[in-house]
């Protein structure tokens, strides 16, 4: 395709490759990361996901030997052949990842007799169904190879022989294992191999396509319908340091707001202040701890973006000001879909400024979401995201403390959005194809950086739809599931994919959004719920409500449990994302990220950690009261009885509706908090200190949990350490915040 290598030239440390037909480059970025370039859209990359200049300085060496260009930094040696055939090796010399030498082969999908009798009929079949993209590259595949991530798709852990697309969609009908794609496009992938492991990243934001070998064992394919090809290849020795490098690319999920790690409660359906009044009196008589309330499209005017209802609501502020002296935070949902309506201040300041995206013929764009007839901000533009950005003063202004971007893929209800839809690119012209995979990631931005600017606070944005770096602006949710057991299986291997693809802040709707819920599936799914990062209960109007106290005393003792659970391990998710913040590594991990060399753990789809500490292995089969755990290397501690189990083997344990089997690692001094009905009822609470035995160390930070504050230095840091004596040390690594006014230690 592209010929022999007739010569090349090196700029720093950029090497432009000159092949009989096509130009290419290479770019040594670190040690362990090496960018493949073709510029066949565009000279540049103008990557969304990737902020500001990633180079560093690294040292190689550049040699021709026989028919292959080598470049060897000190982690890495690339073999680069005619037709721009590249070969990766770890610094030993053990192959990594090498380019296909052929074409692709599907496997045989119909019979010689079918394939005759339908053209007897005046069919044609392709006797094997698959077809090459317009931009593609072909990697080897080897048997025992496992691959991770690309974020929330469907279906298992590892996404070996399965295939997905990246194409942002709104899909109602209940999420399948045969889904091809959902509400985000996250082109990262690792491949963990038999010996050695590396990550791609493929960035381009076109619609993009991932073949894990399910058409040839023999290979895999990643390719997109336009654009460059643009990849990034990423070594290292182990998993996570993957991730890490993955996440200094694209970026890492800043420290969040304390508050946000605490449980939240949503319904479609919650439609008027009285609703909310009561919901609030409902938390408080049931003694269950909460931090914020959802506010969904009922809040609004005739569902219009930045308006509120007085119908329903003849005072937000009020309303918002007694929840808030009441510990709980008012989040709301705000959608791209603008009114068309002359009058509406949102309509008008964007057709006045040229804001909203539009047909090629020039004129606005029309689709209809749940306003009506309804216009779409082009947010690929900086002054339109300035000016949506300058609009939240009015939910600042009410005292809302979240916003939730919903329908953002974006969502249409008259059919989607045509390819050819004119939007912006930073300045330059672009259409809908190349720009609909980032429009949730640029709404994205636009919201955080706008809240930033009005409350200096850490802002709270969710969203459905989203890009790679898209963590560094929003949490996210896996968007509208099902109150199906499949759905609460589904939810472990979806978010410990978002967390090692960077997006760490997830959650999935607790009971499920659609349909109806048992009281033995909203038990089990507040369980596991309570250890994802995100941790909300939403449904839908029309569906069974949700709340714990409507499935009577057992449902709701146990959900008051599992939430009083959370408050007690808020320090210890709070560190989680502190460490997120500095090394991109998830809150909500897969068992392989840590035990990669363990093959009893790389299809693990029903097991997770959080962080390195903690082991837990929820019951997501209906009925199930036993179930069978594997433990990785090391000794465990049953988090409930403190029975000792050594690692390395499966166990049978007891699994009652009320428990979670939960394991702590040996030597972990896990950190809590006493309880608390919301963050910051208690304005300084003691930290709680469980010493297991056994050695080891640990690190935690404490700061405001507000503001931008700890930046400047702001916060305390404590490096503990335990040789398995009940002899705790605590050294004081950095201070720069007050200390806690006790600190308790338990040795289990």
């Amino acid at each position: 395709m592209y010929g022999a290598l007739l010569n090349y030239e090196q700029n720093k440390q950029t090497i432009t490759l000159h092949y009989e037909k096509q130009e290419a480059q290479i770019h040594v970025l670190t040690d362990s990361i090496i960018n493949v370039f073709v510029p066949l859209f565009t000279s540049e990359h103008y990557s969304k996901a990737i902020e500001g200049d990633k180079e560093l300085p690294t040292a190689f060496t550049l040699d021709k030997e026989q028919d292959a260009l080598i470049l060897a930094t000190d982690s890495l040696v690339c073999k680069i052949y005619d037709d721009f055939m590249i070969d990766f090796y770890d610094k030993e010399g053990t192959l990594l990842c090498a380019d296909y030498r052929g074409k692709r082969i599907p496997r045989k999908r119909f019979s010689e007799s079918l394939i005759e009798l339908a053209k007897q009929e005046g069919h044609t079949i392709d006797p094997n169904g698959g077809q090459d993209y317009a931009i593609q590259c072909i990697k080897q595949l080897d048997n025992a190879d496992c691959i991770y991530g690309l974020g929330d798709k469907t279906g298992t852990l590892n996404k070996r022989c399965y295939e997905y697309e990246n194409w942002n969609s709104d899909i109602p009908d209940p999420h399948e294992d045969s889904f091809k794609s959902l509400y985000k496009s996250i082109p990262f992938f690792i491949t963990l191999k038999e010996k050695g492991v590396y990550g791609i990243f493929y960035d381009n934001t076109f619609k993009s396509y991932f073949n894990f070998g399910k058409e040839n064992n023999g290979y895999y394919c990643f390719g997109s319908d336009d654009g460059n090809l643009d990849y990034y290849f990423i070594g290292g020795s182990s998993m996570p340091e993957i991730v890490t490098s993955y996440t200094y690319l694209t970026g890492r999920m800043p420290l969040p707001q304390k508050w946000t790690l605490g449980y939240q409660q949503s319904r479609w359906g919650y439609d008027s202040e009285k609703a909310f009044r009561e919901l609030a009196a409902k938390f408080k008589e049931h003694h269950i701890p909460c931090d914020a309330f959802h506010f969904d499209i009922d809040y609004m005017d005739h569902y219009k973006v930045f308006t509120w209802n007085e119908e329903r609501f003849t005072d937000a502020r009020a309303l918002l000001a007694d929840l808030k002296e009441q510990g709980i935070k008012a989040v709301t949902i705000i959608d791209p879909g603008v009114k068309v309506e002359k009058g509406f201040t949102m309509y008008d300041e964007g057709v006045e400024h040229d804001y909203f995206a539009k047909s090629p013929d020039g004129n606005i764009y029309v689709n209809v979401v749940w306003p009506g007839d309804s216009v779409y901000p082009d947010f690929g533009n900086p002054e339109v995201r300035k000016w949506w950005g300058g609009h939240l003063q009015f939910y600042t202004d009410l005292g809302v403390s979240g916003v939730w971007n919903d329908m953002n893929e974006p969502a249409s209800f008259h059919g989607p959005l045509p390819g050819d839809i004119v939007f912006t690119d930073e300045g330059k012209t672009a259409t809908h194809a190349q720009m609909h995979n980032v429009y949730g990631h640029n709404m994205a931005k636009a919201t955080y950086e706008g809240w930033k600017k009005l409350t200096n606070k850490r802002p709270f944005v969710i969203t459905r739809a989203c890009y790679s770096g898209s963590q560094k602006y929003a949490t996210a949710w896996t968007g509208d599931n099902q109150s199906l057991w499949t759905h609460l299986r589904m939810a472990i291997p979806q978010q410990c994919n978002l967390g090692i693809s960077g997006m760490t802040f997830i959650g999935t709707d607790i009971g499920g959004f659609g349909a109806d819920t048992t009281p033995e599936l909203l038990c089990r799914w507040v369980e596991a719920g309570c250890f994802s990062p995100l941790f909300r209960n939403h449904c839908a109007m029309g569906c069974m409500e949700q709340e714990p106290w409507l499935f009577g005393e057992e449902t709701l003792a146990i959900y008051r449990k599992y939430v009083e659970l959370r408050y007690a391990l808020l320090p210890y998710f709070y560190d989680l994302c502190r460490e997120c913040e500095t090394t991109g590594l998830p809150i909500m991990r897969p068992l392989v990220l840590h035990y990669e060399n363990d093959i009893n753990v790389r299809n693990l789809n029903d097991e997770f950690m959080v962080g390195k500490h903690l082991l837990v292995a929820p019951v997501v089969e209906q009925g199930a009261r036993k179930r069978m755990v594997y433990l990785p290397d090391g000794v465990w501690y049953d988090y409930w009885t403190h029975t000792e189990y050594k690692g390395g083997q499966y166990y049978i344990v007891d699994a009652p509706l009320d428990v979670c089997p939960i394991f702590v690692k040996e030597g972990t001094i896990l950190p809590k908090a006493p309880a608390q009905m919301y963050v910051g009822e208690i304005e300084d609470p003691a930290l709680i200190l469980e010493v297991y035995p056994g050695t080891g160390s640990y690190t935690h930070y404490y700061d405001n949990g507000v503001d931008f504050a700890y930046q400047n230095g702001e916060y305390q840091e404590y490096f503990l350490e335990t040789d398995g004596t009940k002899n705790l040390k605590i050294t004081k690594r950095h201070e720069g915040y007050r200390d806690y006014p006790d600190i308790v230690i338990h040795y289990i």
